[in-house]
């Protein structure tokens, strides 16, 4: 079998990601773009039948993108979000896109958690204060989260998971997602963002979800944790609710990474920043690249995808030269 061409989009170093490559052999041959920029993105795509994306979303198959790659049959997406990626064009051009679902929800569910908690224990004011030779015992107060009202936004398998964690702290959960549920727990999205004492945002980005979640219309004191993606919630009204009704934040994720030196969010008190790392743990890395080479192998070898999230045809088919059975 002719080898399969295969263009690698990520921030990594080529013998990196020919090491990670090893397992496939001699069935593809791998190339990088000349530099890590659009225009030598859009040279390399001609010639590419699978791209390996870039989760950085730096580089993304826009509708452009697509039309140049004449002999593209399949992109892996080495990661959840699929950002800035055409997946109609793709779908239109017998493309099958996949993503990585599912490898860091415990990560990501565990980080959501873990924020919750340092910011309504406070945690980050106390280890504050003791390092600046403080002791304030009274002056604190923080809050249990047992008890709380969670809403989550987003019902994958993040959203899940999530769920599972915050009802084992004896929180009382409830979510939204796109898709109405028969489930006593799927609640309106706007009762869930106007009720939650804690309001979790797991919800992937797309045309629907930017800008969906306005924290003006979260309850007094509440806390907003997200860990989607920064364009989910409208950044601007969340700073005027954190300047005042809001009862704090914790961010994975902003509208714009890595956060610019004068976003006014570093500015602000109760808010937990952290540099887009809830999902970047050993165990979900070890996860997401079986995913990323099963699906590799499958694509080569003519089986069946999974996380399709296109819509398209899970069987790879070659547009030149051999099959993949051949």
């Amino acid at each position: 079998m002719t080898p399969w061409n295969l263009l690698a989009l990520p921030p990594l170093p080529e013998e990196l990601l020919r090491g990670l490559l090893t397992p496939l052999g001699d069935r593809v041959r791998l190339s990088v773009p000349a530099r890590r920029d659009r225009a030598a993105m859009l040279d390399a795509l001609p010639e590419a039948e699978i791209v390996l994306g870039d989760w950085s979303a730096e580089l993304a198959l826009d509708a452009e993108a697509v039309a140049a790659a004449s002999r593209l049959a399949f992109v892996q997406q080495p990661s959840v979000g699929v950002d800035g990626h055409d997946l109609p064009a793709l779908a239109a051009a017998g493309v099958p896109l996949a993503n990585t679902a599912g490898v860091s929800a415990v990560a990501v569910a565990e980080w959501c958690v873990s924020a919750a908690l340092a910011v309504r224990r406070k945690l980050r004011e106390a280890d504050a204060a003791v390092r600046a030779g403080g002791w304030p015992q009274q002056e604190l107060q923080p809050s249990e989260l047992s008890g709380s009202k969670v809403g989550i936004v987003g019902h994958g398998p993040i959203g899940a998971e999530c769920g599972r964690l915050f009802r084992a702290f004896g929180c009382q959960v409830s979510y939204w997602t796109r898709t109405p549920r028969e489930d006593p727990a799927y609640t309106p999205l706007e009762t869930v963002v106007a009720e939650s004492d804690v309001l979790v945002v797991v919800i992937a980005l797309s045309e629907q979800t930017r800008g969906l979640i306005d924290a003006r219309r979260m309850k007094q004191g509440a806390l907003l944790v997200n860990a989607a993606r920064g364009e989910v919630v409208d950044q601007a009204a969340l700073v005027e609710a954190l300047g005042g009704h809001l009862g704090g934040a914790a961010l994975d994720v902003f509208a714009t990474e890595p956060l610019p030196a004068d976003d006014p969010l570093l500015g602000l008190d109760r808010v937990l920043l952290s540099p887009h790392i809830a999902g970047v743990t050993g165990q979900a890395t070890g996860r997401l690249l079986k995913a990323v080479m099963d699906n590799l192998e499958a694509a080569v070898d003519g089986r069946p995808l999974v996380n399709v999230v296109n819509r398209a045809d899970a069987i790879v088919t070659r547009k030149f030269g051999d099959s993949p059975a051949a």
